[in-house]
């Protein structure tokens, strides 16, 4: 067994690169992609070789060197993450993959789990190895029925080959893994409220601290990553720290899963370096928005909306950029919002799935969210406005943000927040006339 890793190619930090090509979705949309002897006639299974090879510390290094920051919304370095874990408490450890995935506007997650699972479970082999875990767990979101019955598969396979289970690989590191399947709760994509939900308990969060580290599932050290996360991961074993390092920005490196939703040529997902522009994914891969625009929701529904403006599209999409603009980097989630949209209308959209998906845990969300905010935006929605009420939802904001259990109230008030900043002569044509400047359409498929 050696430490070598394969030569790497040159870095790559632009997609108009000729060299350019996808890394974590090279084989989603292959035949027999999700199967392990497609995955190992592709080099499957090597990473963890070389894991093994270098030792669990060193696996750290290489994940802090590549600069890789974690892909589910938050950036957090993944590397630094993985450090804290306790390494000689003498207590079990285990790694969860979050596959829950339901952010609005997000779903590259999917054909991963579904076209390649054997690049997750490597990942997250890898993980548990640097982490010392014995256990992992794959939380998929319930709405995902293809895709668990793909990764219960790949389980079996890997397990009956012995990359899985007792002494992977002759290593003498032994680690199972499980699945476990949501029942459709955007709560769970919340680290705490997961592992609640995980134990069978009512999924709501929990205090921090402590932290997962510290005390996570079944109150012993825990470590949760995404589902691109850990496949970024394999990746990097794979090639090393300086080929990741190479592409994308200074603070934000390597690769990104975009996703394009809205009326564009060619929605869908997009693996394109870090710092690439939204001009660029939009017109140079999405094909170009089908009809006049006037806001972004950059990296999924929590994120502030920006403007439809040059600036806006010329903007790079790292998570430094996208937050000196306004917003946020989020998953890549990225929802484009015609002009001939009633803004109002979108954002009832948006706070009647917080509201619906809020845990009921604390009052801020619980009377705020689920009950006030959607009230009043179902007001000016159906035309009995009043002067006074948009001044009501920002007063009503400033009593919720920064001021619930956990992060859910305050990802309602990012489009909220937004949407008035940019769009406030919209809500004000409703509160006064109770007509809107851009009638509602029919749904596409309504038409």
């Amino acid at each position: 067994m050696t430490a070598t890793a394969p030569t790497p190619p040159k870095p790559i930090t632009s997609a108009k690169d000729p060299r350019f090509a996808p890394t974590l979705y090279a084989h989603v949309g292959q035949a027999e992609s999700w199967t392990l002897a497609y995955y190992r006639q592709n080099g499957g299974y090597e990473p963890v070789r070389r894991a093994f090879a270098v030792g669990p510390d060193a696996v750290i290094d290489e994940v802090k060197k590549s600069g890789l920051r974690g892909r589910g919304g938050a950036g957090f370095a993944t590397g630094l993450k993985w450090s804290f874990m306790p390494l000689k408490d003498g207590k079990p450890h285990y790694v969860i993959c979050n596959a829950d995935e339901s952010e609005p506007g997000s779903f590259k997650d999917r054909y991963l789990l579904s076209e390649d699972p054997h690049q997750l479970i490597e990942g997250m082999i890898i993980a548990a190895y640097a982490m010392r875990a014995s256990v992992g767990y794959i939380y998929i979101r319930g709405e995902y029925v293809h895709a668990a019955e793909r990764i219960w598969a790949a389980i079996h396979e890997a397990r009956t080959a012995g990359l899985l289970g007792q002494n992977i690989l002759g290593s003498g590191f032994d680690f199972q893994l499980y699945v476990h399947r949501g029942a459709g709760a955007y709560i769970c994509g919340e680290e705490t409220a997961l592992m609640n939900s995980l134990e069978g308990l009512r999924a709501n969060p929990r205090l921090k601290p402590p932290f997962p580290a510290a005390a996570g599932l079944y109150g012993l050290p825990t470590t949760i990553n995404n589902v691109e996360t850990f496949c970024a991961a394999t990746q990097i074993l794979r090639y090393g720290a300086d080929w990741h390092a190479g592409m994308g920005t200074e603070k934000s490196r390597g690769m990104k899963l975009f996703q394009v939703s809205g009326p564009v040529a060619r929605p869908g997902v997009y693996e394109l370096p870090l710092g690439t522009t939204f001009r660029e994914l939009i017109y140079d891969w999405a094909g170009g928005p089908l009809e006049e625009m006037k806001a972004i929701i950059p990296g999924g529904s929590s994120c502030p909306m920006l403007p439809w403006t040059d600036a806006t599209l010329d903007t790079p999409m790292d998570y430094e950029s996208v937050a000196a603009a306004g917003s946020m980097l989020g998953t890549g989630g990225v929802t484009l919002i015609p002009q001939a949209d009633c803004i109002v209308n979108a954002t009832w959209n948006l706070v009647r799935f917080y509201g619906h998906e809020s845990c009921g845990k604390c009052t801020p969300c619980r009377e705020g969210i689920s009950s006030w905010m959607t009230r009043m935006y179902q007001k000016l929605a159906t035309g009995r406005g009043q002067p006074g009420d948009v001044q009501l939802i920002l007063d009503m904001s400033d009593n919720i943000g920064g001021r619930s259990f956990c992060a859910l109230a305050d990802a309602c008030l990012g489009p909220v927040l937004s949407s008035i900043k940019l769009f406030r002569e919209e809500y004000d044509a409703l509160a006064t006339t109770q007509q809107p400047l851009y009638p509602a359409r029919r749904r596409w498929r309504d038409r």
